[in-house]
This record gives structure tokens, C-alpha cells and sequence, in this order.
């Protein structure tokens, strides 16, 4: 198994994933074209990745961050806001109030860091073979790289496997905080040894 940077080619494949595997979230609500378009704009952005584990020419799993989460957003706001909004328009408008405590999560966050992993997720034919582990942990030495000390992770509390996952990689819960209204979710931080 090898872990590269995630390339264009690789956007469908990841998004997919990520609907399947991180289906308790929002963003797999907007559809495959709006996670597709969301993958693009981090592999362009200047301080966000993605990366993905392969082997034998198959994705096997992917992990994503951003040093600035907020600056993240903003972007994808700004050059992709309007197409990924009119596709994915009919969830949006039912969604609304989803949509603005989605963007307004990175601002009422307090004392957490900045620096984030926004997605991990293993095919289900290879979870349990550390790959999890591989991929959080290059991502915490990418953002490590992009200057991030403290880098936080939010999973919703009563997803064990994710937990399980980030504490034997070194996070530690710091804060409980319901970003959609009725689901609570945890937030982990890892600290630069």
C-alpha cells in the first residue's frame, strides 16, 4: 500500500467513498457533484490536500485537511459557490438551516485550532488493516508541514470506530458541539509533540 497526494483523476472515486462511508454528515446529503466539485477546490487550494491510499492500482481509502478551514469555505464559496449551489439547489432550499450552521461552524468554534482533517474513509473491503491509522497520520504531518501545531478532527459522538481511531493516533477530546442542530458531535485535538 502506498499513500500519495490525491490527483484529479481520483475526485470521483473519493467522493463516492466518502457519501458511502461518512453518509451521518451534510455534505453527502448535496450529492455527488457537489462533494466532487468541494474535492477539486481542496486540491487546489494552497493549504488543503487529500490524499489517498492505494494498492494495486485501487483506492483503498482517503483522508483530506486544511490549515484554514474558514479560508477553505470562503474559496469554495467564492469560484465554486454558484454552480455547486444551483446543482445541488433542491436539497439546499430544504436544507437551509443546515447550510448556515454548516457555514457558520468555523467561525463559533472558540479556542479550537484552525487546522482540520475534514474526512477520512477506508473502502469497506480494507477497513481494519491500519490504513485509517496511515492516513491520519500523514495528514497530521501535512499539516504539520503547512505550519498547523494544533489540528482538530470532529466526528459525531457516537461514531466509536472513528473514535477509537483518532485517539490511538494521539487526539484527545476537547469539546462537544452540536454544528446541525440535534446531532452532537465530538471534536478532537492533536497537539505537535
Amino acid at each position: 500500500m502506498i499513500i500519495r497526494n490525491a490527483e484529479i483523476a481520483d475526485v470521483a472515486t473519493i467522493s463516492q467513498l466518502h457519501a458511502e462511508q461518512i453518509s451521518e454528515g451534510f455534505l453527502p446529503t448535496l450529492g455527488q457533484p457537489f462533494l466532487e466539485r468541494l474535492y477539486r477546490r481542496i486540491l487546489k487550494g494552497p493549504d488543503a490536500f487529500a490524499l489517498v491510499a492505494a494498492e494495486e492500482g485501487s483506492l483503498l481509502g482517503f483522508a483530506a485537511g486544511a490549515r484554514e478551514i474558514g479560508a477553505l469555505y470562503k474559496r469554495f464559496l467564492i469560484r465554486d459557490g454558484v454552480v455547486a449551489g444551483l446543482r445541488a439547489a433542491p436539497i439546499l432550499i430544504r436544507s437551509l438551516p443546515r447550510v448556515i450552521e454548516t457555514l457558520r461552524y468555523p467561525t463559533g468554534e472558540g479556542e479550537l485550532p484552525n487546522a482540520e482533517i475534514l474526512a477520512v474513509a477506508v473502502t469497506t473491503s480494507a477497513q481494519g488493516r491500519g490504513i485509517g491509522r496511515a492516513l491520519v497520520s500523514e495528514a497530521t504531518t501535512r499539516l504539520e508541514l503547512l505550519g498547523a501545531n494544533d489540528i482538530k478532527v470532529v466526528t459525531g459522538a457516537d461514531n466509536a470506530a472513528a473514535l477509537a481511531l483518532y485517539r490511538a493516533c494521539g487526539f484527545t477530546t476537547r469539546a462537544h458541539l452540536a454544528v446541525h442542530a440535534g446531532t452532537t458531535s465530538e471534536v478532537l485535538v492533536w497537539t505537535a509533540p
